[in-house]
């Protein structure tokens, strides 16, 4: 079993009501146990693989899909190509982990393919095709139906106002 040792920290006077000032100048925290995230330690070890920090207490093929760019067929792709097992990600080796930045880093991920995406998107704006112009409306874009749903695109719902019947406006 662990035991808890403790840690004194000296405090300068001037930071302490006066009226505790003749005695302890120091205060005690629990020292840090050794060990990782939540154990009170103050270590904490991520693997920082195209800009983004992936879990470590999953396996590497479902931490890759943390990725932006990397999903499920493309993660299992890099393990193929690298031929990797699938094993959890706080336990690959630095060697490994230098393979696996290489392998992603051939593809485009991240910040990247969202400035693509977004470049695309604009062009298809400016030369006012029919996709350019549905996301300019904010309308969906391939082909779906308009009349129930496509919410998020649309945004919530306005009231429109009944017409008045000729009969009501007489009076």
């Amino acid at each position: 079993m662990a035991t808890l040792s403790m840690v004194s920290v000296p405090i300068a006077p001037s930071s302490l009501p006066l009226s505790t000032w003749g005695r302890s100048s120091s205060v005690s925290f629990p020292a840090p146990k050794k060990g990782g995230i939540g154990h009170g330690g103050l270590r904490i070890e991520c693997i920082r693989i195209g800009g983004v920090e992936i879990p470590n207490h999953k396996r590497v093929e479902y931490s890759l899909q943390y990725i932006h760019g990397i999903g499920r067929s493309r993660s299992r792709q890099i393990l193929l190509d690298l031929n990797f097992d699938n094993k959890i990600t706080k336990d690959l080796s630095e060697e490994e982990v230098i393979t696996l930045r290489k392998e992603v880093g051939k593809y485009m991920i991240e910040g990247d393919l969202k400035r693509f995406n977004r470049v695309a998107i604009e062009r298809l704006k400016e030369i006012r095709c029919y996709r350019g112009i549905r996301h300019k409306l904010g309308l969906p874009v391939r082909g779906q139906r308009t009349k129930n749903n496509c919410r998020t695109l649309k945004g919530k719902r306005a009231s429109v106002a009944k017409k008045k019947s000729p009969a009501s406006q007489e009076e």
